[in-house]
């Protein structure tokens, strides 16, 4: 087996996202990525399965702290905030850097496949959530409706977030979203 290259994923995954905006992902193949690079097709299978998981291979890290911040959460949390600990874990995770965020975002909408995908591996992510809310004692119900509102209040906040032209921080973003589900919520 060959030499394992420190920061050759980083560069690969820089490559793979240009290339997949200038040229767009359907038209851009794991030769043109390991070439932009600077190393090779069989660096870049040590580091990716293939193309597509240069966008989504950060899922199982983001379940993973998720859980844990749920776990460490205090017993006397409700669900909600339960679901904010591990939003704030997810925010930890991908909040510190919008450019990226932003530009896999665009790649992803961009192509229906990717699409696709990406709500697949959110509502993976949701169901694991529900999951751990119900290790924590919450109703299936309770669970699986907080598990419900945590994803919506995500993507509403990390679309304001990519979106935001200002100094928004993905955490005030999710903060911001519970604001609002609050003042609906109230309303009734």
């Amino acid at each position: 087996m060959g030499r394992w290259e420190p920061g050759a994923g980083s560069r690969l995954r820089e490559a793979a996202l240009n290339l997949y905006l200038e040229r767009g992902f359907d038209q851009t193949m794991v030769n043109d990525i390991a070439e932009r690079a600077g190393v090779t097709a069989r660096t870049f299978f040590r580091h990716f399965a293939d193309k597509r998981e240069v966008l989504f291979d950060a899922a199982a890290e983001l379940e993973e702290k998720s859980l844990a911040a749920l776990e460490e959460a205090p017993a006397t949390a409700s669900a909600l905030e339960l679901v904010a600990a591990a939003l704030d874990a997810v925010a930890d995770t991908i909040g510190h850097d919008r450019e990226l965020a932003l530009m896999r975002h665009t790649v992803i909408m961009a192509n229906a496949d990717l699409r696709e995908r990406e709500l697949i591996k959110l509502a993976q992510m949701t169901a694991a959530l529900a999951d751990g809310l119900r290790r924590r004692g919450i109703g299936d119900a309770e669970a699986d409706l907080a598990a419900e509102i945590g994803s919506a209040v995500y993507r509403v906040a990390f679309r304001r977030w990519v979106d935001a032209a200002g100094d928004l921080e993905l955490r005030e973003a999710i903060d911001q979203s519970f604001a609002q589900l609050r003042t609906l919520t109230a309303a009734d």
